[in-house]
């Protein structure tokens, strides 16, 4: 199975789309799956629903941190080479989508009120917006690291 369809099968579980995207890369990563979950928990829908930078993009950039970032052994040249991949990975999104920035993938949707979310709802933002964007985040990713 690709990479992105291990990431919508996830996400078509109730899980969100940070948590679908490093989920997709936890083998690769040799990352437990269980921590991996959780840690991402908090940022689907642009961090808990703040609609900021999109939680697919979000759990990219995890993957990418955890790919190339700098753990206690490591000296500042880890930091670049993260910064420099999750700079190529956000401008690649940008690219095909416009923007990472969650609200504006929305149109403006509000997540926080029930009228945001029922606005997701009726005009399908799930499937018309939001997994494309987990899709699109794995397949950048993978070219990216």
């Amino acid at each position: 199975m690709k990479r992105s369809q291990v990431a919508i099968a996830k996400f078509t579980k109730d899980y969100n789309c940070a948590q679908s995207v490093l989920f997709s890369f936890c083998d690769y990563l040799n990352c437990d799956k269980d921590v991996a979950l959780k840690i991402s928990c908090g940022f689907g829908a642009g961090m808990g629903r703040k609609e900021e930078v999109c939680g697919a993009v979000t759990g990219g950039i995890m993957v990418i941190g955890l790919r190339y970032g700098r753990g206690e052994k490591g000296d500042s040249s880890f930091t670049e080479e993260t910064y420099k991949k999750t700079r190529e990975f956000m401008d690649k999104f940008k690219e095909k989508h416009g923007t990472f920035i969650c609200r504006k993938l929305l149109g403006g949707c509000e997540l926080t009120t029930p009228e945001g979310q029922a606005e997701f709802k009726e005009k399908d933002l799930y499937n018309k917006v939001c997994k494309q964007c987990v899709s699109d985040a794995v397949d950048i990713l993978e070219k990216v690291i």
